[in-house]
């Protein structure tokens, strides 16, 4: 019977940890297309048995201490309930305190979330870019071919995200499982005619680089930088695959398949220096680089996937999160929770990935923008780290320096080294995040003041009811009203008894929470506390991870006395109209008009809710702040 079981955990073991391969590790797989070859040609550095190893030598510490250290052992333990990503692991801080230190470590954290989704940006066109420059290793004759080719497997790609990803993600870890397995094959058989690059491992080997090249080698860090782009989906995915399946695929799969196409690459230069400007198709026999090709391409789809969806789950936590307004989110799964599309976000980034293509023209030009912001999120996390350690597992701050400081000032060392990139493309994802962290500041201080503008002339649900006791009728029927804030009378409930005269026969004041945990129990979903006969306050609590959907959730309520049709209740909304005749204090007047611009394009919330279009009834209400 044991045996069984074990048998079973082997084989769910197994086909997460080939799931991983298709989802978690596609970005940082396909990072053998550019990494090696911009690390000499982007810095002008000449390739010498020297450089060689010295570069094949970063790119194996680099694997080892971000990847295999930093994240594997350290990071992906400071899970928020199971769930991974930068979002979550900035929740796991804020609720150990308030004050200023908590707030600027958690706008550090929503930094992070921006930079993340700026590079993001790249990560598509960079892939795809680089897979299609295969073809003209294969023939001149594609040469002209290869931007419309790009643009036309991105346009497919984004138009494809409706359908959600189950069906691609069937194919998606067995097209990786090959992908990898490839790397493998052809950089051993370089690595057999030049066994002397096996000497990289050791590390000695950066040190005579950076003697010979000290000024190049430093800023190589910044192309070398770029096999470990990708690391934060390893956190990010946690939730889906758990942390073992994802450790299990990067030892016995994605880091041999790494090592050896890069030790390969290295072993090839040693050979033929000349073949840096392709070291990576250059590994393959000419009759396999067009195959090569379409295999690289198949990769780089399913690496920008990977990116696609971690953008939309990305948005979907700030949303619930109340860092960003809320926008139209579609499940696509029945199954899967996590599987989101995001129109808004789905349509902004094939624009900006069609325009980074167009702009920048070759993924060499892009890798010129590719690592600073990449490289300042995996530096914030390891801040982040500091306090996780102190606050969440009680270490002392020795203890916690000791770990996090050599994890900090390596991604020091490759965010300088990232720096010199800004003028010749760096700017760009840098741009895109300081925009969106203020977008994201201006949205939550916005809706700080709108809460304490309505707080202001708010009244206990108790006290409206007993000034409207004789002056109002029951009708049949149940009504929910919709109120953020427990206790308190919504005004939508306000409007109707003061212009309808009317009260349900049974009336619930609806609260929905999102809690700083990824997922709620449905046992802790719904609480309810009587007001007053046939009166109700409800509090419905969802993870930010979790859709708000609140006919669902309204299915778990059992109040004793109350006979409720679920099929037959109206919901009551309120849609505040804000305003400001002067400016709004502590707030600048451009980011006061572009809070008011979030907020008119802001989703309604009977849609964030799910709530039956048939059933609902917004209520307006004139906010002044």
């Amino acid at each position: 019977m044991s045996s069984d079981h074990g048998g079973q955990h082997g084989a769910g073991s197994a086909a997460l940890a080939l799931g991983a391969l298709g989802v978690v590790y596609g970005d940082i797989g396909t990072s053998p297309l550019y990494a090696f070859r911009e690390a000499f040609e982007h810095q002008d550095l000449a390739v010498t048995h020297t450089t060689a190893l010295g570069v094949a030598s970063l790119a194996f510490w680099a694997l080892l201490i971000v990847i295999s250290v930093k994240y594997l052992a350290l990071v992906m333990r400071a899970d928020n309930h199971g769930e991974g990503g930068i979002l979550a692991l900035t929740a796991l801080v804020l609720p150990r305190g308030r004050g200023t230190s908590v707030a600027l470590v958690g706008m550090l954290g929503v930094f992070g979330t921006s930079l993340l989704l700026g590079e993001g940006l790249i990560t598509p066109a960079i892939s795809v870019l680089s897979a299609v420059e295969g073809f003209e290793v294969a023939s001149s004759a594609f040469d002209r071919f290869v931007i419309p080719l790009a643009i036309v497997i991105l346009v497919a790609l984004f138009v494809v995200q409706r359908r959600g990803t189950a069906a691609m993600g069937a194919v998606f870890g067995p097209v990786m499982l090959v992908w990898f397995a490839v790397l493998g094959v052809l950089g051993a058989a370089s690595v057999v005619d030049h066994p002397a690059v096996l000497g990289a491992v050791n590390p000695v080997n950066i040190v005579h680089l950076f003697a010979e090249e000290p000024r190049k080698a430093f800023l190589a860090l910044g192309s070398i930088f770029l096999v470990v782009t990708g690391g934060e989906a390893l956190y990010a995915d946690m939730g889906h695959f758990g942390r073992r399946p994802i450790a299990i695929s990067w030892y016995t799969v994605v880091l041999p398949g790494l090592l050896l196409s890069y030790f390969g690459q290295a072993a090839l230069l040693l050979g033929e220096p000349e073949a840096v400007h392709s070291p990576f198709y250059e590994l393959a026999p000419e009759w396999a680089v067009t195959p090569l090709a379409v295999l690289a391409t198949m990769a780089s789809i399913v690496a920008s996937q990977a990116l696609i969806s971690g953008a939309f789950s990305l948005t979907v936590q700030a949303v619930q999160l109340d860092f960003l307004p809320r926008v139209r989110i579609l499940h696509t799964s029945g199954a899967h929770q996590g599987q989101v599309y995001v129109p808004l976000v789905n349509w902004v980034l094939m624009v900006g990935c069609i325009g980074l293509v167009l702009g920048f023209q070759s993924s060499s030009n892009l890798a010129a923008a590719y690592g600073i912001a990449a490289s300042s999120t995996m530096a914030i996390t390891s801040v982040l780290l500091f306090f996780v350690a102190r606050n969440r597992w009680r270490w002392s701050v020795a203890k916690a320096a000791a770990v996090a400081t050599p994890l900090f000032l390596v991604d020091v060392g490759f965010v300088s080294a990232n720096i010199p990139k800004v003028p010749d493309g760096g700017w760009f994802p840098l741009v895109v995040a300081v925009g969106l962290l203020v977008q994201m500041a201006t949205w939550r201080q916005g809706r700080a003041l709108v809460a304490a503008a309505i707080r202001r002339g708010e009244r206990a649900v108790a006290d409206v009811l007993d000034e409207h006791r004789g002056s109002v009728q029951r009708v049949p029927g149940t009504a929910v009203f919709l109120f953020k804030d427990e206790g308190k009378a919504p005004p939508a409930l306000v409007n109707n008894l003061r212009h309808n005269h009317v009260l349900h026969e049974t009336t619930l004041i609806l609260s929905v929470v999102t809690t700083e945990t990824p997922r709620v129990a449905l046992a802790d979903r719904v609480t309810t506390q009587q007001i007053e006969p046939f009166v109700h306050q409800v509090v419905m609590r969802f993870g930010f991870m979790e859709e708000p959907n609140v006919p669902a959730a309204m299915k778990l309520l059992d109040i004793p006395g109350v006979d409720l049709d679920y099929e037959d209740v109206t919901y009551f909304v309120g849609r505040e109209q804000v305003y400001s005749e002067d400016d709004i204090p502590g707030m600048l007047p451009a980011l006061e008009k572009l809070y008011m611009v979030l907020h008119r394009g802001a989703d309604t919330a009977s849609r964030f809710f799910n709530l039956p279009a048939d059933r609902v009834f917004e209520v307006g209400a004139v906010v002044e702040i």
